[in-house]
């Protein structure tokens, strides 16, 4: 009776498969009607008991209805249509082939195998369809795989490929496990074979494509247009400031939600400027307070100015605790840099000069501060304003005090030689720096690209930059030496696919919506940044910059005749030339505004050494350290003097408009004096300076000086170190450990001259 039930229960699942089967086949192709034969084919496979076994090693019965709907997509893709011959011809062919392997296990992969060879008799042009789909299956797979493997190191070992990310914290993995499957899907849905292709070779480096398919880059954010009249933050309306403590919160806010929509750096323009009016409201309040309690009008003056001043030194700290301690929801902490220097008023000297003071004296325990890392701060000079006598010249000194205690702030030139400060001059319009180093070209009210008229001014506040992707120069001259071509040649071809890269950018970020970023687009932050939710942010791209990137220079240098930036640096200088030169002429061809950016290279110093020794092995001071030169700065082991060092570096400043900073090492130990000559040659030439210093903190005793290991002190190794990574600063030791990867440690270790 058993068997009896269980032949019956056989053949009622072989019937509704059979009845399943016929309608799929009916279905899927023309005529409706087909022969028993075809059926019957089928039949005989699935009652063979045949197991197919899959990728993840689980067994699962075979049923050709699987494969025709598999070869009738394939088919479709192709605009054709199997009529019932071909299908039969495929399905006797794949039985046939089955049958003759003997077996009822069968892997999945000899299935495509045999499904492959069954579609190349009839249509090839299907087969090869079937082939690019299983491929990109396959290369799916190994994507996801590789996100695995990237995803269980973040979580179980860190991540050191951006020093503002603390890859310890549980925020910071999630968005680094979503950042690498966000820059596999770029590569897999973005670039073509030959952007690939150099990427993986090392001729090009596209930065940070973790973010680059829904996002911009750096940005000199109009906080001021945001705050005016009020705005709205997710879904909430704030008021405008009415006081300068509120003042110091909003802005916080502002800063903290809008960073966290971009990528790279977030500068706030001229903040002295941004927060006197609120400083001015507050002293007016509290001025009315102290006369209405019946003090004379200059007693409530001085106390008035006295509560602003605590408002003052109460939101500098506020912020540098929020920018230093708060991650963004991209899991880092934003890269924040704030100008300052150039407020004549009283409150604007007053927040100048505080920022410094409380950016000097550190943050941590009594008798144990040290100096935070954000905001990084810039000091906009201006001689006719801070030179000796000048109406800022104790805002002037306030800044060099704070750069010999805290390397911060940098100095940015506005009279000196060179493009910020000839923009200044004429137009008194401050070009600040994005991020460590970027900077915007020139875009016109009305004129654009270049003015209307002689009345037309440029615009840079509220503007940004859309993403930058690096030339690897050595390789190049590598690549075309060994193939016999011409270098620029060769040049020619990669400058090429970072145009097209750049064009592609524009276009697909030109079709997002306002709504991804509302303070950007909606509220004022950005130029023109006043559409609806729903409206395309296209025409606010116009005025965007996009940056070819520059690394390695001197490394160029060395591979091209054995010597380096310092010792000769004309084939370089020529490169350079003829770089700026065709990317003039791509700007005027495409209508974008490209730039030319002087790499940083945090992660990318290593990884290009490893590029170019896989291609063309190890080569004396090219290949064989384990770091590259960023940009055009001297290598960091040549035994120059600081002034030396400035004068060859300046050979190649107007040729890195898009990006650029100089900086020396001051081996001087607090030294003011000196301190202050470099940053007057620095200002002459027209130089954005950085000040560098190698900070160390006992953290057992409090003890500081420059470039400790060991405490001299207390004998403690628990140390906090403070280098700069490139245009800012990082800790280089911190509870034993760095954030700085190890390319970017070995460099610091070989630092001579910066």
């Amino acid at each position: 009776m058993q068997s009896s039930a269980k032949n019956n229960s056989d053949l009622n699942e072989n019937k509704q498969q059979n009845e399943v089967l016929a309608n799929a086949v009916k279905k899927m192709a023309n005529p409706s009607d087909f022969t028993p034969q075809l059926l019957l084919d089928m039949q005989i496979l699935n009652e063979n008991k045949i197991c197919i076994v899959k990728k993840d090693g689980t067994h699962e019965k075979f049923n050709i209805q699987k494969i025709i709907n598999a070869i009738s997509k394939s088919a479709e893709r192709m605009l054709i249509k199997f009529n019932e011959n071909q299908l039969r011809q495929i399905c006797n062919i794949v039985k046939e082939q089955i049958l003759l392997l003997n077996k009822n296990d069968i892997d999945i992969k000899e299935i495509h195998f045999i499904v492959e060879t069954a579609l190349d008799a009839v249509s090839p042009k299907v087969a090869q369809s079937y082939r690019n789909y299983r491929n990109y299956k396959t290369e799916f797979v190994h994507m996801l795989d590789k996100v695995y493997r990237e995803s269980q190191k973040i979580m179980y070992i860190g991540d050191k490929e951006n020093s503002n990310a603390d890859s310890a914290l549980v925020s910071t993995k999630r968005s680094l496990i979503f950042n690498q499957l966000n820059k596999e899907l770029y590569k897999q849905f973005f670039l073509n074979v030959d952007e690939l292709q150099a990427i993986r070779d090392g001729y090009i480096y596209i930065h940070d494509m973790s973010a680059r398919r829904d996002t911009m880059n750096c940005c000199l954010f109009n906080v001021g247009e945001v705050l005016k009249g009020g705005f709205e933050m997710g879904n909430l309306w704030y008021n405008e400031p009415k006081s300068l403590d509120v003042a110091f919160d909003v802005i916080g806010d502002i800063v903290m939600a809008a960073a966290s929509q971009q990528y790279g750096g977030f500068t706030v323009p001229e903040v002295d400027k941004l927060l006197a009016p609120y400083a001015q409201r507050t002293f007016d309040r509290q001025l009315e307070r102290y006369t209405c309690m019946g003090l004379s009008l200059e007693k409530a003056r001085e106390e008035a100015v006295k509560d602003v001043q605590n408002d003052f030194e109460q939101g500098f700290q506020g912020w540098e605790y929020k920018f230093n301690t708060v991650a963004s929801s991209r899991g880092d902490y934003p890269f924040i840099t704030m100008t300052i220097g150039l407020g004549l008023g009283e409150f604007e000297k007053m927040a100048s000069k505080t920022m410094l003071r409380i950016r000097e004296k550190g943050q941590g325990k009594k008798n144990n501060k040290k100096p935070v890392l954000f905001p990084k701060v810039v000091f906009l000079y201006d001689e006719e304003l801070h030179g000796e006598g000048k109406p800022l010249y104790d805002v002037y000194k306030a800044g060099v005090e704070c750069s010999k205690r805290a390397m911060y702030p940098d100095w940015l030139s506005l009279t000196g030689e060179g493009y910020v400060a000839s923009i200044y001059k004429k137009y008194k319009k401050v070009i600040s720096p994005m991020g460590c180093r970027a900077f915007l070209s020139p875009w016109f009210e009305r004129g654009g690209m270049k003015p209307a008229d002689e009345n037309d001014e440029p615009v840079f506040v509220g503007r940004f930059n859309i993403g930058a992707v690096s030339l690897h120069l050595p390789m190049i001259l590598a690549k075309a030496r060994k193939e016999n071509k011409d270098f620029y040649e060769v040049l020619d071809y990669y400058m090429e696919l970072i145009r097209k890269i750049h064009i592609r950018t524009y276009e697909y970020l030109g079709e997002m919506r306002a709504s991804v970023n509302p303070l950007a687009y909606c509220e004022g932050g950005f130029y023109g940044g006043h559409l609806k939710p729903h409206d395309k942010i296209k025409p606010i791209l116009k005025s965007a910059t996009a940056s070819f990137g520059i690394t390695a220079l001197n490394e160029l240098q060395e591979l091209y005749n054995g010597k380096s930036l310092v010792e000769d640096g004309q084939f370089a200088l020529e490169v350079m030339e003829y770089i700026n030169k065709k990317i003039n002429e791509y700007k005027e061809q495409d209508g974008n505004l490209y730039a030319i950016y002087g790499t940083p290279a945090e992660r990318l110093c290593g990884l290009q050494v490893e590029q170019f020794r896989n291609k063309y092995g190890i080569q004396e001071k090219v290949s064989d350290r384990g770091y590259v030169s960023n940009s055009f700065h001297c290598h960091v082991t040549e035994h120059v003097t600081p002034i030396q060092k400035q004068d060859l570096e300046k050979r190649f400043w107007d040729l890195f408009n898009g990006g650029k900073i100089q900086y020396v090492k001051y081996p001087i130990s607090y030294n003011t004096e000196a301190i202050e000559t470099l940053i007057h040659r620095a200002m002459d030439k027209g130089f954005y300076e950085g000040v560098n210093l190698s900070l160390a903190y006992c953290d057992d005793c409090g003890h500081q000086e420059l470039s400790m290991d060991v405490c001299p002190k207390c004998g403690s190794k628990n140390l906090t170190k403070i280098d700069r990574m490139n245009g800012y600063l990082s800790y280089s030791r911190v509870n034993g450990d760095t954030r700085l990867n190890e390319a970017k440690m070995e460099e610091i270790k070989d630092r001579v001259s910066m």
